[in-house]
Order: structure tokens, then sequence, then C-alpha cells
């Protein structure tokens, strides 16, 4: 990753190559970064992401349990929740059903 983009930029290049119906937790892609326990930061990053124009898919990113927890920062309860089930995620109760099967590793995956 680049040192001269700053974090939040680096985020967003990480979150951008996401493939399509896989997620990933905001720690594994602090953790990726090389700052292990910055999961929040990644949270804040991609709450800011809605303003850049160039479609970072936020929506793939969700917490260490499966769980849907920024789905407040995408506008409406369910728009989370519509974009992954859109990508045949299966969720219920705000919670990624087959978590372990889609997860997709940066460490692994880059």
């Amino acid at each position: 990753m680049s040192q001269d983009t700053g974090f939040f930029q680096n985020v967003y290049d990480v979150v951008s190559q996401i493939p399509y119906g896989r997620v990933t937790s905001y720690g594994a892609v602090a953790e990726y970064l090389g700052s292990k326990g910055s999961a929040r930061m990644v949270g804040w990053a991609l709450n800011s992401s809605k303003y850049h124009l160039d479609g970072i898919p936020a929506h793939r990113v969700v917490n260490r349990q499966g769980l849907l927890t920024g789905k407040r920062a995408f506008g409406g309860q369910n728009t989370m929740r519509d974009l992954l089930e859109s990508e045949g995620v299966h969720i219920e109760d705000d919670k990624i059903s087959d978590f372990k099967d889609i997860f997709w590793d940066p460490a692994k995956e880059l």
C-alpha cells in the first residue's frame, strides 16, 4: 500500500478489490494495512466513501462476526442488506449466514 496516499485511500484501494458476492471485515482490512486494531478507522473511512463517485463497495465490509453493523451509513436501514442480497449473499437477522464461506481475506487474496 502506498504511504503517500493516506490511510483512507488505502482502505478504498483494498475495499475496491473485494469481489462481487464476497465480504470482508473491518479488522481484516485494518490488519492488511498494517494497522491491526484500527477496525474503527476503517469504518470511518468507509463512512466517508459515500462522497466518492468511484463506487467503492463499502457494503461488502461487515464486522468480524458477519453482522451488518455499518448499515446506517447507507441512508436506509435496508440498503446495505439489499445490496448484499442482490449479489447473492444470504442474510438473516442482519447477519451473513454463510460468512465463513464467502469471507474474502485481503491478506490471502492480495
